[in-house]
């Protein structure tokens, strides 16, 4: 095949002027407009990861559950394979949506019913998207994919497995439905730093071998150039750089990606404790990357960052 005839495939997901407005309404005092989001435009290509990457309140997890459509955008469109989701509002679209998208949340834990063991997590879920696979057989299957006991572990309560077992139940329960896209947020948070490289390869796996986007949301820029080939870096509901991770992580531009890169210990270097440059710093960049976003600069294919 000749680069000319080279098919180029749609972006699985993307973002266009995503924004999300909340209306909190305190016990005392006046209601509050609280601007969630503004103007996000995000993609992800099939068969690839997008990082997400940002400090706590900076957005990201909102992005998340907007593709999940726990929340609805107040403005803007998410679009899976070049299809607003807004339009999917008969039952067999929307239960074709939820089985091609599936969300990995933080907490392990929680995320699983307590008084059901680890078959009746896969076997319902095969039951209602694999009803002619839903054996035990697939079962097995799919906790082998996951490096789990299959043994073992179907018998288990989620009580009785660590966090990170856990975690790979909850991917597994993806597996088991066929989705097409993974909206992961902060999936290894809430894990020992031991077995965070372990789930993270796990999903890098999954990536490769079955062809999986990950929408990968996470504070710890560093994991972003372990997993995703492109990055996202977002501040106060805008976002502030993207492009390939190489280039974002490894040539930041903008302040508020520098000071991430920055934040990050590098072991070759001492701790010296005086920390209160850094912490100007940091200020600065934060007040400096607050203001709304007026235009974006490509610096180079692909990478784009804001000015304010």
């Amino acid at each position: 095949m000749s680069p000319k005839d080279t098919i180029t495939l749609p972006d699985i997901l993307r973002l266009e002027d995503l924004t999300k407005t909340f209306y909190v309404k305190p016990v005392f005092g006046p209601a509050k407009v609280v601007e969630a989001l503004r103007n996000v435009n995000l993609s992800l290509r099939p068969g690839k990861a997008l990082a997400l990457v940002g400090e706590s309140g900076s957005g990201k997890s909102t992005v998340g559950r907007m593709i999940v459509q726990h929340h609805m955008p107040t403005s803007g469109r998410v679009l899976f394979e070049g299809q607003d989701i807004a339009g999917f509002t008969t039952k067999p679209l929307q239960m074709a949506y939820r089985q091609a998208v599936q969300m990995v949340f933080q907490d392990p834990f929680s995320s699983l019913n307590p008084a059901h063991t680890i078959r009746h997590h896969l076997q319902r879920a095969l039951r209602l998207h694999q009803p002619d696979h839903a054996d035990e057989a697939a079962v097995k299957r799919i906790l082998e994919e996951v490096e789990l006991d299959a043994g073992t572990a179907p018998d288990k309560y989620p009580h009785e497995l660590s966090g990170g077992q856990r975690q790979r139940v909850n991917f597994a329960r993806a597996l088991a439905v066929n989705a097409r896209l993974i909206v992961a947020d902060e999936p290894t948070s809430m894990l020992d730093v031991s077995i965070r490289k372990s789930v993270l390869a796990l999903m890098h796996r999954l990536k490769e071998e079955r062809g999986l986007s990950i929408l990968y949301i996470t504070h710890d820029i560093a994991t972003a150039e372990y997993l995703a080939e492109d990055t996202a870096v977002m501040f106060r509901g805008q976002v502030v750089e993207q492009g390939p991770t190489a280039t974002v992580v490894g040539q930041p531009r903008h302040g508020y990606t520098q000071l991430l890169r920055a934040a990050v210990p590098d072991p070759k270097v001492p701790l010296t404790g005086g920390d209160g440059a850094f912490a100007r710093r940091a200020r600065e960049v934060r007040e400096a990357a607050a203001a709304p976003v007026r235009a974006y600069t490509q610096m180079a294919p692909d990478h784009l960052v804001a000015h304010h």
